[in-house]
């Protein structure tokens, strides 16, 4: 303690020069609204997912995908990715959820780390995971004919990268406007990509390997357009509301790693 206040005495004496520290290197200034945590950097997507497209030849270029971070894509702490905080800043900032028992949440194909921020957050709320073949999940149901949920009848629903693996989807989106309740509100989320200007369907591609190449995946169906999708969902019968950075706020962005051409998808029942 002495010896600083010698230094200091010295720098105001002008017998010593001032060395600026660059604060950012020790600061913490990326954060993760999922799990809450300040971390000093988010971790680019699993390198097989880059080499796959490698190997296969993948033909659309995944740099004008609408809503991904390659280089910022999974928290260190959480695992959740990109869309998780996407979603998460969403419901914090512009998603009132009652936390009680009569609020029905349903997610589709849940995330882990998404469905542990709502569960956690929302202790009293009733939330239901729902999926096909995924173990674990409270309800097992398919998406185009989900009959154990009734008419109007979920509050909120989340459906985050499951279309693009339904050959009719639009059967699924009507069961979606089916089960909502009049004025609910839903995350509808589905890969995009920007050079498209109708939704990209080729039915020769059925084995996995031709699927990695026509689709970036290989239980895919499709790719969206942005205009094939906002079309399909209109046409459901949905009002459609296009978030984006300006809707939050470029800062969140930055420090949540959320890439700047994100748009979060959130259709309501008129």
């Amino acid at each position: 303690m002495l010896i600083r206040l010698k230094n200091a005495i010295k720098v105001l004496l002008g017998k010593a020069n001032v060395v600026l520290v660059d604060q950012r290197k020790d600061s913490k200034t990326k954060y993760c609204p999922v799990c809450c945590n300040e971390i000093e950097e988010f971790v680019p997507i699993n390198s097989y997912f880059l080499k796959k497209l490698h190997e296969h030849q993948h033909i659309h270029p995944i740099f004008l995908s609408e809503t991904i971070n390659l280089f910022e894509y999974s928290c260190p702490r959480c695992y959740s990715s990109d869309r998780d905080r996407l979603y998460a800043l969403f419901i914090k900032n512009h998603q009132p959820i009652i936390n009680t028992k009569d609020y029905k949440i349903v997610d589709i194909a849940p995330s882990k780390p998404l469905s542990q921020f709502i569960k956690h957050s929302y202790p009293l709320a009733n939330y239901r995971s729902a999926d096909l073949y995924m173990e674990g999940v409270d309800d097992i149901i398919d998406i185009k004919d989900m009959k154990i949920y009734p008419d109007e009848s979920v509050d909120f629903l989340i459906c985050s990268h499951v279309l693009e693996h339904i050959d009719d989807d639009l059967s699924a989106m009507k069961e979606i406007y089916r089960i909502l309740r009049n004025g609910a509100k839903a995350i509808l989320m589905v890969p995009i990509l920007l050079n498209l200007t109708e939704d990209y369907e080729n039915p020769d591609a059925k084995t996995p390997e031709e699927r990695w190449k026509h689709y970036g995946q290989d239980d895919h169906v499709r790719i969206y357009s942005k205009t094939g999708f906002v079309e399909k969902l209109t046409k459901t019968g949905f009002a459609v509301k296009q978030y984006t950075q300006n809707d939050f706020s470029i800062e969140d962005f930055r420090r949540m790693g959320i890439h700047e051409r994100s748009v979060l998808y959130v259709v309501e029942k008129a």
